[in-house]
């Protein structure tokens, strides 16, 4: 059975639950929901194990803050002897519209900090990752604010759906691969 590991990037606590910047849990917490599977507290993430198709997908929630994703990745990546290429990271991106989703086989970090870490521990920027546009409709100086943020009420409208796509993308990616995955859902 081949194996996954899909990495939802946010950050723990109560304070950022259902932020922006936890997109990546939110979408593990809707394919744990849509499967009836329940996280538990493990080394370094809370981790579920879903079954699909043939397929054994390892979900984590790094418990590391942001910050510090790699550890948890990496981790995680030499427990269960996944190979890069089959690791996915969830990650929120600024660069792009609301909703609109974004795979690829690699990539830089944007900024993003939880993305640098995994690179740095990784020592690599080739690993797949989702990215889940959550837009840049904010003031000068108020980003950390925004991607702290709680979704708006507009947005709220149609995240659901949204999120529902990005889990669809999620088994696809293990299942059909990241190719057939990025034709089907980078158009969406």
């Amino acid at each position: 059975m081949s194996k996954f590991l899909i990495v939802g990037l946010g950050n723990i606590g109560e304070e950022y639950a259902h932020t922006r910047h936890n997109i990546g849990f939110d979408i593990l917490d809707f394919l744990a929901k849509e499967h009836d599977l329940k996280f538990r507290p493990d080394r370094l993430a809370d981790v579920a194990e879903l079954k699909y198709k043939g397929k054994q997908l390892i979900l984590i929630k790094p418990s590391t803050y942001m910050n510090l994703s790699g550890k948890a990745v990496n981790y995680w990546l030499q427990a269960e002897k996944i190979a890069i290429e089959n690791c996915l990271v969830l990650v929120d991106e600024l660069a792009l519209p609301f909703g609109k989703i974004r795979l690829g086989p690699k990539g830089s970090d944007g900024g993003h900090n939880g993305l640098k870490n995994i690179q740095e521990v990784l020592g690599t920027t080739a690993y797949p990752r989702l990215r889940f546009g959550i837009s840049n409709e904010f003031g000068k100086g108020a980003q950390v604010n925004y991607v702290l943020g709680k979704w708006n009420d507009e947005e709220k409208k149609t995240l659901n759906d949204r999120i529902k796509i990005a889990a669809d993308a999620v088994k696809a990616f293990a299942f059909a691969g990241l190719a057939r995955c990025m034709n089907e859902f980078n158009t969406k």
